[in-house]
């Protein structure tokens, strides 16, 4: 949304928001009783993609596994507490021993969590600039309740980039790009092109609303113009991995994209009648969209106060 359609929305009740009940610091109160990141438990498992790729799920993120005569390269590494199990599967799987590169899609502990090991092992890690930033500082994610120490050094992206780039490897072409400011401010996606294989990462999900964490700069807006770009790159026939769960489709990514775009003008135009989270959720601007995202509590706590800074960036004075 640029400045001009912003406006249109919210600036004629610019006055009702400053008075919204509550105000910022009192919507970021809203109990949240999720953690919004990949569980943890159970066993871990792999699906096909094609011949060259995997996917190994239940160690956290969903993890991509290139396995090339060039050596085995990895989208995510799941969380901390699976890495040892993760890796130990990649090796059983591929038979290699080391893992030669290893992109990060975003900051979160869910998808860094191999970083260390595979760091120590002087494994090439790509991530965007944003997120190698994010991993050096500590993390207050108030929207979890939850504080992320920095990373050791040995962990952190050996490789960081601010647009796009292009990786040849293993014979095949992979491509990737940021996605700014949609699910955090340093998602990237991948894109094995040959394969016809696209790893969104948590720009893209399933069965739930997606995770706006406005601590790191993801707001809902950005996250419609993600979706949107993913789409674009991909065809009816690409096989496009989320953060968690199954393998999705192009058709996934446009529900998903229709979906943000109008909640960021529903929810904009709630934001200009000064509502707070409580208010706009007993709105229920979600309605149309819960029976296939589900509980639309966290969204919307998480897009509040995206909205809000966004607001304030464009000049709309919001206290």
């Amino acid at each position: 949304m640029n400045r001009r359609g912003f406006l249109r929305t919210a600036a004629p009740a610019a006055a009702a928001v400053a008075l919204a009940r509550g105000g910022l610091g009192r919507a970021w109160a809203v109990p949240t009783t999720t953690p919004g990141m990949a569980p943890v438990n159970g066993p871990l498992t792999v699906a096909a993609l094609t011949d060259r790729l995997f996917l190994i799920q239940g160690g956290g993120g969903n993890v991509t596994v290139f396995d090339s005569p060039q050596g085995v390269l990895l989208v995510d590494g799941g969380s901390p507490e699976r890495s040892a199990e993760v890796l130990r599967l990649v090796r059983e799987r591929t038979g290699k021993s080391r893992v030669e590169v290893l992109f990060n899609t975003h900051w979160h502990w869910d998808q860094t969590g191999s970083n260390l090991a595979l760091g120590r092992e002087g494994t090439r890690i790509i991530a965007h600039e944003n997120t190698r930033l994010w991993l050096t500082a500590e993390v207050n994610s108030r929207w979890q309740h939850r504080v992320f120490k920095p990373l050791p050094h040995q962990a952190l992206p050996t490789q960081t980039f601010y647009t796009t780039g292009s990786l040849a490897f293993g014979g095949e072409r992979i491509d990737y790009g940021w996605l700014p400011q949609a699910h955090t401010d340093g998602d990237i996606y991948v894109f094995f092109r040959e394969a016809n294989v696209l790893v969104a990462g948590d720009t893209l999900a399933v069965g739930t609303y997606p995770i706006l964490d406005w601590c790191t700069n993801g707001w809902i807006g950005g996250m419609a113009t993600a979706t949107q770009a993913l789409a674009d790159l991909s065809a009816a026939d690409t096989k496009v991995i989320p953060g968690t769960g199954p393998v999705q489709s192009r058709g996934d990514l446009a529900a998903e994209h229709d979906m943000l775009a109008t909640l960021t003008t529903r929810l904009s135009k709630l934001l200009a009648q000064g509502m707070s989270i409580k208010d706009m959720l007993a709105a229920a601007p979600t309605k149309d969209y819960d029976g296939r995202w589900g509980d639309p509590t966290l969204f919307v706590s998480n897009a509040w106060p995206g909205l809000v800074q966004r607001a304030r960036s464009l000049g709309v004075n919001i206290v």
